[in-house]
């Protein structure tokens, strides 16, 4: 199986990157690294970005996996091949527009654009947000799915991932000791469904929460705690319909032997143990 070593970046497509720049600069405190090209990078954390919009069709996203060898990269792409799931490699050009090394690019059975990247770019510099929400780092993504059941069993099969629980047939999916990296949620259309940061404190939540209020971005979910994870969390809107969630306090699980994955119902409790109830279609529709 493929060993991935952990999340490292997202790429969505946008037609305004200005509008996309000013939402991720004082609305969700990014930090801005550069703008190349038709492209805005940002960082959350000691990676030189976590986050890039370039302009294109909105509903166009890639998510990136590193890996920690070009031995392991390309017997990746050998097994990726083997498995029906047909690989490009990136060119020097596309390489150098992601700041790594080496790079290839697959679509999983619903159709999400997954990179695996090798030797990508770290920034020597202290990440400095432009304002004061508390982030940590970027932490997982929602991935959308025609076919949950499907896709677990290609991402725990091919991919290496491990399933920490399941909300209805959604799985949580964990690639380290972190519960979960990626969460797979019923959907007609591939695409990120939504991105998270973590967050310090459930004080960084609640003053994210105020500060999101008063300037009327919509609030989609929370604040509440997820029974899975045991994260304290807040979703909210982001350009293009993008949902971007705060969370803090996210379960580790480090002894592999003896944990064993939970069922939780696809209803609001199986979501939430406050009784937040979110309004998010992923998570109303089972």
């Amino acid at each position: 199986m493929i060993d991935l070593h952990d999340i490292r970046y997202v790429r969505l497509a946008t037609r305004d990157v200005d509008a996309a720049t000013r939402y991720c600069t004082e609305i969700l405190g990014l930090e801005l690294v550069r703008r190349s090209g038709n492209a805005a990078y940002f960082r959350s954390d000691n990676r030189d970005h976590t986050l890039v919009y370039y302009e294109g069709e909105p509903g166009e996203h890639t998510t990136a996996f590193e890996i920690r060898t070009v031995e392991e990269l390309e017997a990746a792409a050998r097994e990726l091949t083997e498995a029906g799931r047909p690989v490009r490699w990136g060119s020097d050009t596309e390489c150098e527009a992601r700041y790594v090394m080496a790079f290839v690019e697959f679509t999983d059975p619903t159709g999400n654009r997954i990179e695996l990247v090798w030797r990508p770019m770290h920034s020597g510099w202290r990440y400095f947000p432009s304002r004061d929400a508390g982030i940590e780092g970027f932490s997982h993504i929602g991935l959308r799915s025609s076919d949950p059941r499907r896709d677990e069993r290609f991402w725990t099969r091919v991919m290496g991932a491990r399933v920490s629980d399941w909300i209805g047939i959604s799985p949580l999916l964990r690639i380290d000791e972190v519960h979960h990296k990626i969460a797979l949620f019923p959907s007609d259309h591939p695409g990120v469904q939504h991105i998270n940061h973590q967050v310090a404190s459930i004080d960084d939540i609640m003053r994210s929460w105020y500060f999101l209020t008063e300037r009327g971005i919509p609030i989609t979910f929370g604040p509440g705690r997820h029974p899975t994870s045991t994260a304290m969390f807040l979703y909210f809107e982001g350009p293009d319909g993008m949902v971007y969630e705060y969370s803090s306090g996210v379960r580790t699980i480090e002894d592999e032997q003896r944990h064993h994955p939970r069922q939780f119902p696809f209803e609001p409790a199986g979501f939430c143990m406050w009784g937040s109830r979110p309004k998010i279609a992923e998570f109303n529709e089972g």
